[in-house]
């Protein structure tokens, strides 16, 4: 029998769904503003094994000449970031749904046995409530990584006013590096976030959408009694039951 149950409200549907194109919006014009001076590469012992990023990348997406544009979007876009950040965080404080989101002291145990299981390694399915040990983790991670960008972009974009902020980030250079790590950290959590939802399926998809998800419960287990036969009989002259 397929019922229906409420599983995200409003508030947490509402700030999903706002913060996707913000980021993505944010991406873009960080990126428009890197080009300007895109120093950042893995380099092992004067090789250099991937620099951010080729010529050809720039071209594909047609970022070159647009650093006033990147910056217009960016420090727009950024007050509309945070305010949902805030919002998002208010709410799960004021509501009681950080307890369904912060890791326990056994989530790690149990998301390597989601990550066995996602691969087929393991059999046994893993503890799963509302949400499963990973996605407590890397829900968290996101608020954390959230908190961080604001910080370090507003050590990189006001490193005179807010000389102190720029300073607890270990100055302007060191700053921009946590940004530059922090949005290359939201492209593979994006990436991780989709594959995981195709795997998920509708159902889930759906839950984010409309707020519920159908759920199949077993019928109702009707008990059945046979009836006792009472039989009478003779003992020692006496009826007997």
């Amino acid at each position: 029998m397929k019922v229906i149950q409420e599983k995200h409200p409003l508030a947490i549907r509402w700030t999903h769904w706002v913060n996707f194109p913000i980021l993505m919006i944010m991406i873009w014009s960080g990126l428009l503003i890197y080009w300007a001076n895109d120093i950042y590469s893995i380099t092992i012992f004067g090789y250099t094994f991937v620099h951010f990023f080729p010529d050809w990348f720039y071209q594909w997406l047609h970022i070159p000449q647009r650093l006033a544009e990147g910056m217009a979007f960016h420090f727009l876009f950024m007050w509309f970031f945070t305010l949902n950040g805030i919002f998002y965080v208010l709410y799960t404080l004021i509501s009681g749904e950080w307890r369904l989101l912060l890791p326990n002291r056994h989530s790690f145990k149990e998301a390597w046995q989601v990550l066995l299981h996602d691969l087929h390694i393991r059999k046994m399915v893993p503890p799963q409530k509302k949400y499963n040990a990973a996605q407590r983790i890397a829900y968290t991670a996101i608020i954390v990584m959230g908190f961080g960008s604001v910080i370090t972009g507003l050590a990189i974009y006001k490193p005179v006013q807010f000389y102190w902020l720029t300073w607890l980030c270990g100055g302007y250079h060191l700053a921009r590096i946590f940004h530059f790590a922090l949005t290359i950290g939201y492209v593979l959590f994006f990436i991780i976030h989709i594959v995981q939802v195709i795997l998920a399926g509708w159902n889930n998809f759906r839950a984010v959408v409309s707020g519920f998800e159908v759920k199949e419960e077993p019928a109702a287990v009707i008990e059945i009694r046979t009836p006792v036969v009472v039989k009478q009989k003779k003992a020692n002259g006496k009826k007997t039951k």
